[in-house]
Parts: structure tokens; sequence; C-alpha cells
């Protein structure tokens, strides 16, 4: 990522008002905050858009606009804000196996790790609904947990695997060499899953957001709103509908949502 970052308006887009120095607890408010504030989502991909990792791009779209983005925009733009703040992080791209053993999955996944004098800690704030709110301790076993959330490391031979816990059940999300990689790696990972028309990116809607006290995902036409440990499921009539609940529960409004396409949506093909 090129060009220079402007942290005032970074921290007034995340609500952040805390301390900037190096720190394991600056690294942790910085990133629940992030995650808390900037949706994860895929509307641009679906629009036939360019997803931009230039510095300006990413600033104009998820800073200025208040948008959201997907793992290599949200990865992306944190490592910069952590490098400006004088944290150690490095890039990494990961295999998602969630549905999709190793051995057949591209490395289409973005997150980071940061040394602090604590050890080494992975950041995957772009991870949408099982994104972690917490730095994720990269030692064998090492439970992260936050409210609901759960996440750790273990390890697969040369593979370092995130676990997360789902309902009652403990799944393997993504797998990684932990090589450092370039940005020229993350655009080509980004181009393929903007524009290739295998990727589920291409195909479906997918947005995850936190909302004051609560949070909501879309799959395609479903919708789940959190709220006290409750949720509220509902099937989105039409792509007004759409629009209408981004803007109420993200804050921002595309009038061109309402003729978006998504290919796993028969009716708004």
């Amino acid at each position: 990522m090129t060009g220079s970052i402007d942290l005032d308006a970074y921290f007034d887009r995340i609500g952040w008002g805390g301390a900037t120095n190096p720190t394991f607890g600056t690294l942790a408010g910085l990133l629940h905050s992030h995650v808390s504030q900037i949706p994860f989502e895929n509307v641009d991909v679906l629009f036939g858009r360019r997803v931009r990792l230039d510095s300006d791009g990413l600033q104009d779209k998820l800073v200025r606009s208040r948008r959201g983005g997907y793992c290599f925009e949200h990865a992306t733009l944190f490592s910069a804000v952590l490098e400006n703040l004088g944290f150690r992080a490095a890039r990494h791209s990961a295999r998602v196996i969630l549905h999709t053993p190793a051995s057949a999955a591209p490395r289409n996944h973005m997150f980071l790790t940061v040394a602090l004098p604590q050890g080494l800690f992975v950041i995957d704030p772009g991870f949408g609904s099982m994104a972690s709110r917490s730095p994720i301790p990269l030692r064998e076993g090492a439970l992260m947990r936050r409210g609901e959330e759960t996440h750790w490391m273990i390890r697969d031979g040369s593979l370092w695997v995130l676990r997360t816990q789902l309902g009652d059940k403990p799944a393997n999300a993504w797998a990684s060499t932990l090589e450092q990689d370039n940005a020229a790696d993350f655009e080509m990972a980004n181009h393929f899953s903007a524009t290739h028309p295998a990727s589920p990116f291409v195909n479906q809607l997918m947005i995850n957001a936190y909302s004051g006290d609560g949070r909501v995902g879309v799959l395609n036409r479903d919708a789940t709103i959190w709220r006290h440990n409750r949720s509220q499921k509902m099937q989105l009539g039409d792509r007004r509908a759409l629009r209408r609940l981004l803007h109420d529960q993200l804050g921002f409004d595309l009038p061109e949502l309402e003729n978006i396409r998504v290919p796993a949506i028969p009716e708004w093909r």
C-alpha cells in the first residue's frame, strides 16, 4: 500500500480516542474498534467495480465514505495504520478451509501478524462474521475469548490453522504457512476474488456489521439481526429492502443497490 494515511480521519471513523503508542493495549483497542465500526461487505464486487488497495482508494471508501470492504481492504488499511503508529506488522495469505480442504483452497485470504514484547499475535479484521475483535496469540491452543467469540491457533504439520467456535462445535477457518507476502501477491489475489466467475464474492452478497448493541448479517437474501443475544431472521423481499437495511443498520445509502446483480439470487441476476 502506497501513500499517506490520515490517522485523525481514521480514528474518527472507528471512534478511537485512546492511546496511539505501539503497545498491546493500543493494538487490542484499535482492532476492536475497527471491526466494530467498519463493515465487511462485497457490494462493489457485485457492481463490477474495481476494488482498490492503494491508500487513497481505501481511505476514500472505508474512511471518508464510511463504507466497508472485504479482507484485502480491511487488512491493507489496518496494516498501514499500525505501521504509521510504529507497530511491526507483517502481511500473510491463507487458504480458507471452512468448506474446502487446504489442498483445493486458493490462497485468497489476507491477515496480519504483529510482533510485541508479549509475543506474536494474529490480527484478522477482514474475516467477516468470524473475524476476531481481539489479537489472537500465535501459540498453539492459546484461547482468545471475547463475549461469544472464541479463536485459537493450532499446528498442522507446516501450517498454522485458525480455529473458531461455531455453535457448540470447533471449526477450522483458514490455514497458512505464515510466510510473509508482498503487496503484489495481494493485488493478484484481490483481482481473482473480485473478478473470477468462480469467486464466491462475484456470486454472493455477503455483509457483516456490528451495529450498536448487536450485529447484522446478510447472505444473499437471508438477513439476521442480533440484539441482546437474540436473533431475528428475515428474507429480503427485494433490492429496495436491501437498500433500506443497509441505510438503517450500516449507515450508508446507495441508490444503485436497487439494481444490483447477485448471481446466487435468481430474481436478482
